[in-house]
Formats: structure tokens, sequence, C-alpha cells
């Protein structure tokens, strides 16, 4: 049983912070828009979450394995809480500035620069190695769960009592998230994180480049969230909407979500003795969703190739995790995942620009088809390469020590 002390803390934590975000994007954009009555106002605010975070995550990455990581996660959750309370309490309060918004979205921003290195770093601290992909999975199958409802209730409370109260909700989630992860144990960093910020993030990057199955994979995500993550989000609706209506649109989102949370639930009991070999197999199934929409499926063969989608992406990212988790050694790994995390994010929102001209040159059908056989060739560069191919999923003979002892 995963459950139990001190994984269940974390598990907790997570759980409740997750529920909270998964209002947010909903209550956000609905409270600034009543507030400004320009959308505008709603793209400075989503980008200055983003721009911090990109900026901040290879420094992250230093802190999550310089310092302990349950101390960084502590105080990440009550700054995040903080500042999601500050800006739901101006939208409460009728006092909507865009100067002060944006500013409060520009810390919370910098605030998960820190955050997500030190969630991936603390989760081999706390459960055995062997049960690496079966906690990955648990959780997968948890931000898949809380975002199929999340959405749902914020939409609900923003209607009853306006989008800040649900944003209030959020920093709640927040707090009590600190709270339980304070209980964790108090796991020391290693000595050899302690030269300097910058020097630890070339010693990062060096690890980065070194590891021979690291690099191919997140360059090969990269690539998949340059051509995917916009074309989906701006060509999906706009040439489902044309061609069948906006209610296919969330038909095809809500099928799409209910495959990553069936998959995250098989990953759980599935046994992969070669794990990254499965995940690039499974996660060019990722490409199916583009693809169809590129050739004009009709909706119920498009929410099929979108369930599809689903799976690929859920097991590949469970199986990524695990690897990661596992295999790179510990005084390194919340470098190894800022970086991973940083080449990720950068190229997302480089394809949300692209993707407008060039569908307003080529045709969006025609960009939609073009990016998702790239998608899948990406998904499967990776397997050329033989450390990527081999990696084991047990953990090697000499794989890198244990967790310090709790002081």
């Amino acid at each position: 049983m995963l459950l139990v002390p001190p994984f269940r803390s974390f598990y907790l934590g997570r759980l409740v912070s997750l529920a909270g975000s998964a209002m947010t994007p909903v209550a956000l954009a609905f409270a600034v828009l009543d507030a400004s009555g320009r959308p505008g106002d709603l793209g400075v605010v989503l980008a200055c979450q983003l721009v911090p975070h990109l900026a901040l995550l290879l420094v992250g990455g230093a802190v999550a394995d310089r310092w302990p990581r349950r101390l960084v996660l502590v105080a990440a959750n009550l700054g995040a809480g903080l500042t999601q309370g500050a800006i739901a309490l101006v939208l409460i309060g009728g006092a909507y500035r865009l100067w002060l918004v944006a500013g409060l979205a520009l810390a919370n921003g910098a605030i998960e620069a820190f955050t997500s290195p030190a969630l991936r770093g603390i989760v081999p601290e706390l459960v055995a190695r062997d049960n690496l992909q079966r906690v990955n999975s648990l959780l997968s199958a948890t931000g898949s769960a809380v975002k199929i409802v999340g959405p749902t209730v914020a939409g609900l409370v923003v209607v009853a009592v306006g989008g800040g109260w649900a944003i209030a909700v959020d920093a709640v989630s927040f707090v009590a998230a600190a709270a339980f992860l304070a209980r964790l144990p108090r796991i020391s960093p290693a000595p050899a994180a302690r030269a300097g910020l910058l020097r630890d993030i070339r010693d990062g990057g060096r690890v980065f480049f070194a590891i021979p199955w690291v690099w191919p994979v997140a360059l090969a995500y990269a690539v998949i969230n340059l051509v995917n993550v916009g074309p989906w989000q701006i060509l999906g609706p706009a040439l489902t909407r044309a061609r069948s209506g906006e209610a296919t649109w969330g038909v095809v989102l809500s099928v799409r979500a209910v495959g990553l949370l069936l998959m995250s639930v098989l990953m759980y009991r599935l046994s992969v003795r070669h794990p990254l070999r499965f995940g690039r197999l499974a996660g060019a199934l990722g490409a199916c969703s583009l693809i169809a929409l590129g050739l004009g499926f009709d909706p119920v063969w498009l929410a099929a190739s979108a369930f599809l989608g689903g799976v690929g992406f859920a097991a590949s990212g469970i199986t990524w995790e695990s690897a990661v988790q596992r295999h790179v050694d510990a005084t390194h790994l919340g470098r190894v995942s800022s970086i991973d995390d940083l080449l990720s994010f950068s190229a997302i929102p480089l394809g949300q620009l692209l993707v407008g001209p060039a569908a307003a040159a080529f045709g969006g059908a025609r960009v939609a088809l073009a990016c998702g056989i790239t998608f899948a060739v990406a998904a499967l560069a990776p397997l050329g390469v033989r450390a990527v191919r081999s990696l084991p999923g047990a953990p090697r003979p000499i794989a890198e020590p244990e967790a310090a002892p709790a002081s």
C-alpha cells in the first residue's frame, strides 16, 4: 500500500493543491475579463505568470538540489497561497488594477519555478525505487481526475459568487498543501550541492548532456510541445467548430481526459522492462489527435483519436518521470529536471505564436496534419539511441546512493 507515511502526507498535499489549481484557469479568466472588460489584460496576466517561471527554472533546480526539498516546497506553497490570496482580495474587493494583478502574477510565476524541480526530486526520497512507476501513475491519475472535475466546479463557483472567490479557494489549497508537506521527514541535501548557484547550474547542464538517454528524450519533448500544444489549443476548437460545432470540441477534450485517466490507472499495475522504449512507442499515439484533426475525421473518430492521444501522453509521461527519478543521481535531480522543464515549457509559447501565421499561409488542416506527423517522428526519434532503448525499469547495480537519513 503506497498511501502510508511519509508518502501519504505528500500525496494529500498534492491532492489539495491540484484540486485548487484546477479551478484557477477558468476562475482567473472570467475574473479578469469581468473586472477589466479587455481580453488583452488577460493575456498580460498569463504572460506575467509564464515569463518568470521560465526565467528562474534553472535557479529553482539548483535550489532544489542545494536545500532540503521539503523546506523549498513548504515555502513555495505558502508563497503561492499568499500571492493567490492577494489576487483574490483585489478581485473580490473591486480594486482591480492591471499593474497590481500582473505584479502578483509575476510573483506567482517566480514561485512556481522553485516548486516543480523540488516536486520531482522529492518523490524518490519518500518511496522505494521499485514503487516509482506506481507512485507516478497514482499522481498522474489524480491530476487527470481533478482536471476533469475542477473546471466544472470553478465554473459553478464563478456563476454563483464570482471568479475571485474561486481563486481564494486555490489560495487556501496552497496553505493546506504546505501544512501536509511540513509533516514530511527532514532530508538533508548532499554536501556536493554547496558550491554556488551559478556553478551548480553549470554542473547541472554538464550532467544533463552527459547522460546519453536524458537529453534525446528531453529534446523530443521540446519538439512535441512546439508542434502540439499551440496547434491543439488553437486549431482544435477552430477546425472542430467549423466542421461540427462547439459542443464537439468539449466532448473531444473530455474523451481525451478519460484516456489520460485510464492509462494512468493501468500503468499502476503494468510492469515495463524497458520504460523509455515503451514510453516512446506509446507516446507516438499522442500524434493521433492532430493527425485526425488534419485529416478532417468525423466527430466519433476524432474523439477516438483523442482518446488514443490521452493514452499515449499518460504512458509517455509516467515512464519518463519514473526513469528520471530512478536513474538520475539524487544530487543532480532537481537541476536535470529544471533543464528538462525549461526546454519543454519554452517551446510552448513559440508554438502558440507560430501556429496562427502558419495556418493563415497554408490552411489550418494542413498545419495540424504536418504537426501531427512531426509529433510522431519526434516521439520515436530517441529510439535511435541505444541508451534510450535499453534503459532498464529496475535500478542498476551501481544506482546512486539512497537519500540521507532524516536529521
